[in-house]
């Protein structure tokens, strides 16, 4: 009998991964979350700069503690370290030493550490209370007018424009100046900082009501939000449950664009004299005092510039780098 021509099949072998007992791995999604901080953390600059970012808010609620480590005060004057001649501090840059590691002011001997240390807190309570104003007000009022639109948005949007149309810096000077020293139960730099939260919070949300009002007329004809309405679904529920979920993310990144922003403001207003007043301490008034003794001393404007940069630089970064992290059309 001749052997047949096919040799009968046999069952497919099995694969090397159970052949070694190693189960296969089930394939897993991934959350928009966790894209986002995949991506954030390839970007090394921007994990640098939040790391600085940390540090910063850091300092800012511990300040009592450090500067009473480094056991100096920001208000205790060491006239006895000024040259009484020329009333710069005794001593090269600007008298730094083991008691005074940035060196003390000229006139009053105050310890600059301890000031810039409190700085801190003047600066990123403004920047961020300020964008939290901003940020809801143009949150609120933006979705308000991209998603109901016809007169409500027009209203918005005209008011919008108009305070688009002010020149902020003047009117916030104009503002500040006249307010009194009591108010609310605040005094003296309390009602300063109040107003000055106020005043840049208000003129900062129109930026954001402009962002969110464009990103709410392209979401409200979505397929989804379309599916959400065929449904029988609300206004209110398409409202919170299908739109602002979706913009979290644009109003994280201008959040994080506007905070430097308000610091630099602050720093301007101090500056100008119309910020936050001596003994407090502030970056942009302690730049102020040093115009006078820059040539003498520069350190003392060195010190308070590069705190100024260093925190601006940093917010900057980070909020680039959370912009790509966002991006869903990004590469990186």
């Amino acid at each position: 009998m001749t052997a047949p021509l096919h040799e009968p099949t046999t069952e497919a072998a099995p694969t090397a991964g159970f052949e070694a007992g190693v189960p296969e791995k089930a394939v897993q999604g991934r959350s928009l979350g966790r894209i986002a901080w995949e991506r954030l953390k390839r970007d090394k600059l921007a994990l640098g700069g939040g790391v600085v970012v940390l540090v910063l808010v850091l300092v800012a609620v511990l300040a009592p503690l450090i500067t009473s480590l480094a056991g100096q005060s920001p208000y205790e004057r060491h006239e006895e370290l000024i040259d009484p001649l020329f009333s710069t501090p005794i001593g090269s840059f600007g008298g730094m030493s083991s008691e005074h590691l940035l060196g003390i002011e000229p006139v009053s001997g105050r310890d600059i550490f301890a000031r810039i240390v409190y700085g801190a807190q003047v600066s990123l309570l403004v920047g961020f209370a300020s964008a939290v104003v901003a940020i809801v007000l143009g949150t609120v009022l933006g979705v308000l007018a991209g998603f109901f639109g016809g007169w409500l948005d027009a209203v918005i949007s005209r008011v919008m424009d108009m305070l688009l149309s002010f020149p902020q810096l003047l009117f916030i000077i104009a503002l500040v100046s006249v307010m009194p020293n009591e108010m609310f139960g605040l005094t003296g730099t309390g009602v300063r900082l109040f107003v000055m939260i106020l005043v840049i919070g208000f003129f900062g949300w129109p930026y954001v009501g402009r962002v969110v009002r464009g990103q709410t007329l392209s979401l409200r004809e979505r397929e989804y939000v379309d599916a959400a309405r065929s449904l029988g679904a609300g206004r209110m529920y398409i409202l919170f449950k299908e739109l602002l979920p979706n913009l979290v993310a644009p109003i994280i990144v201008y959040a994080t664009m506007m905070i430097p922003t308000n610091i630099l403001t602050e720093a301007a207003l101090s500056f100008l004299g119309v910020g936050v007043k001596p003994p407090s301490a502030s970056w942009g008034q302690m730049l102020s005092s040093a115009l006078s003794y820059y040539e003498a001393d520069p350190m003392y404007m060195i010190i308070p510039g590069l705190a100024i940069f260093i925190t601006v630089l940093s917010f900057n970064l980070f909020g680039d780098g959370v912009r790509d992290a966002l991006d869903p059309k990004g590469t990186r």
